[in-house]
């Protein structure tokens, strides 16, 4: 009688396939270098700005290539507060000049602000007349709204000063605030777009209702808009707080003057000679903050509302 003799165990793995090594992604390696040069070029200036404004003003010269403060001290940051008296300044290698830093960004919490309500208020309901009502001319009218965007502002600067100075504004924040007050291109257009794409349902249900153009306007389409809405009151207030060649024509007395001119208005002022670079420096980071912020936390809304599609 003859036995069988089981066959030989095989190993563990021998059942279970190897994986696969992966080659090398030459694409996305080149990708991702590129990424963290821009990401580097992109921060590198800001870290600048806050090197130089922790810096003492009288080392810089002699540490200009030093890519850590030279120095270290806050004493710029409390010239901008008005913590510091000019013969401390002068004594940590400052200017002596001074900043109305307050004032000047109360100016342009003002500025900024009522520009961008009444900004987004109208042109708003001016979106609202170009994309739900229908009249006659409307798409050429619409069609010259977009060609006054191809004009650069500065041929409007002039015959907006004269405007401004007959009507005895300047050195005013009505004065300011005027040329802006209203609707732009941009903003109609871009509230227009968001408008087009809206259901007519809701709005044809409510007119069957009776209400009217105003009723319908403020209870359905706005309430609908909030997302592009603070898209936009956004963009608006970043591109009013860094205003500059206006407010400078303007407003040129104390009172009325915006921290972007003050800033230059600082810079100029050298009882020295020469520029107060840190105090000048962390002025621009503390008036840049606000707008930092505000980037940072509605970011990630404006790049998502750029392409928007309205509620169906």
């Amino acid at each position: 009688m003859t036995t069988l003799t089981p066959p030989p165990a095989l190993p563990k793995n021998a059942g279970r396939r190897r994986p696969l090594s992966r080659p090398f992604n030459w694409r996305r390696a080149i990708a991702l270098t590129l990424l963290a040069l821009a990401i580097a070029v992109s921060i590198l200036p800001f870290y600048w700005v806050l090197r130089t404004a922790l810096s003492s003003n009288g080392s810089l010269a002699a540490n200009s290539a030093n890519l850590l403060p030279a120095d270290f001290n806050l004493g710029a940051f409390k010239r901008v507060f008005g913590l510091q008296s000019a013969s401390e300044a002068i004594a940590e290698g400052g200017s002596g000049a001074s900043i109305n830093f307050w004032q000047y960004l109360w100016n342009s919490l003002l500025f900024s602000g009522i520009t961008t309500a009444c900004a987004v208020f109208f042109s708003s309901m001016a979106a609202y007349a170009f994309s739900r009502l229908r009249w006659k001319g409307r798409d050429a009218v619409f069609s010259l709204f977009l060609a006054t965007m191809l004009v650069p502002p500065i041929f409007t600067a002039l015959p907006n000063f004269l405007l401004i100075k007959n009507l005895g504004l300047l050195n005013s924040m009505l004065g300011l605030v005027l040329p802006y007050l209203f609707m732009t291109p941009f903003a109609i257009f871009f509230m227009r777009q968001f408008f087009l794409n809206m259901s007519r349902e809701v709005e044809e249900a409510a007119m069957l209702d009776g209400a009217k153009h105003w009723r319908i306007f403020f209870q359905i389409i706005m309430p609908n808009a909030a997302a592009p809405i603070a898209t936009l009151a956004l963009l608006t207030f970043m591109g009013q707080w860094n205003e500059y060649f206006w407010p400078l024509l303007v407003g040129t007395s104390e009172e009325s003057r915006v921290l972007t001119v003050g800033l230059g208005v600082f810079k100029s002022q050298s009882p020295q000679g020469a520029p107060d670079w840190s105090g000048l420096m962390a002025a621009t980071l503390v008036s840049a903050t606000p707008v930092l912020i505000l980037f940072a936390i509605f970011g990630k809304r404006i790049v998502n509302s750029i392409g928007f599609n309205g509620t169906k």
